[in-house]
C-alpha cells in the first residue's frame, strides 16, 4: 500500500479550503505560527504539506536550503510557480507515511496541520526522522482535543485531534525525544468550540476568519506571554531526533 493510500484524503476542494485558512485571510495567525516555530528551525528545513506556500515563504531570509512539499498536484504546481526564482528551494510531491525522496538530510522538518490526517502517524514520524540529521528537530503543529472535533474535521480528512498526552505517546513510540509539548491558542479553542461544535458551522466563514485574525489572534499572543494555557485549539510539539 502506498503512502497516499494510508492518508485519509479530504473530499474534493476541501484540502484547498484548509490551505487557505493560513493564507491571505489570516496574516496575523500565520505570523503567530511563524513566531512559535522559527526559534526551533536551523539552516535547512523541509516542510511537509506546504499547501500554497504561505507559511514556508516566511523562512526564506533565514535558510540556506528550503524544501517544500505536498501530495496534492495542484499545490505542487503552485509551489513550483511561487518559488521558481529561488535557487535554494526544492519542491517535492509525496505523501506520508512513505520514503521521502530527499537527496540530502535536513536539520529541521516542520509539519503544520499534517499529522492529524495520517492513520499511521507513528510510521509517518519514523519516515520523517530518517531524513533528519541526528540531533535535528521535528516541529509539529496539530489540532487539539477531540471535544473540538466536528464536521470541518471530517470534511478535511482529520483522523483525530490530539492532546499533549496522545501526541507524546505518538512521538515517543516513533523513537523521538520531546523538547517542547504544550497546548496553545486558548481563545481560538473556545471560539472554535462555540462556532463549530455548538454553532454547527461546517467550515469557517472567510469573513469571520478575517475578524478573528484582526482581534482574537493579537489578544491570544498577549495572553500567552504571561500564562501557559491548560487547553487550546492547537497542540505544539518540538521533537528531537536521537543522535550526536
Amino acid at each position: 500500500m502506498s503512502g497516499y493510500d494510508r492518508v485519509v484524503q479530504p473530499a474534493a476542494g476541501e484540502g484547498a479550503l484548509e490551505n487557505h485558512l493560513g493564507g491571505d485571510e489570516a496574516r496575523n495567525y500565520r505570523r503567530y505560527e511563524y513566531d512559535m516555530v522559527a526559534p526551533h528551525v536551523g539552516r535547512s528545513m523541509l516542510e511537509i504539506g506546504s499547501g500554497l506556500g504561505h507559511f514556508a515563504e516566511q523562512f526564506l531570509p533565514r535558510l540556506d536550503r528550503l524544501v517544500v512539499s505536498d501530495f496534492d498536484p495542484y499545490c505542487v504546481e503552485q509551489l513550483t510557480k511561487r518559488f521558481a526564482d529561488h535557487g535554494n528551494v526544492e519542491v517535492l510531491q509525496f505523501g506520508l507515511p512513505t520514503e521521502i525522496p530527499l537527496r540530502e538530510k535536513v536539520d529541521t522538518v516542520v509539519m503544520m496541520n499534517v499529522l492529524e490526517h495520517i492513520e499511521q502517524d507513528v510510521e509517518a514520524l519514523r519516515s520523517v526522522a530518517r531524513v533528519t540529521v541526528p540531533g535535528g528537530r521535528i516541529v509539529l503543529w496539530v489540532p487539539g482535543y477531540m471535544q473540538l472535533y466536528g464536521d470541518f474535521d471530517r470534511k478535511v480528512g482529520h483522523v483525530t485531534r490530539y492532546t499533549p498526552k496522545t501526541l507524546r505517546a505518538t512521538v515517543e513510540r516513533a523513537g523521538l525525544d520531546i523538547e517542547v509539548l504544550k497546548p496553545i491558542n486558548l481563545l481560538g479553542g473556545i471560539a472554535w468550540w462555540v462556532a463549530v461544535r455548538r454553532g454547527g458551522v461546517g467550515y469557517p466563514d472567510p469573513r469571520l476568519v478575517k475578524i478573528y485574525d484582526r482581534t482574537v489572534v493579537p489578544l491570544t499572543r498577549l495572553i500567552e506571554r504571561f500564562i501557559r494555557p491548560p487547553f487550546g485549539q492547537t497542540v505544539f510539539c518540538v521533537a528531537r531526533v536521537r543522535g550526536s
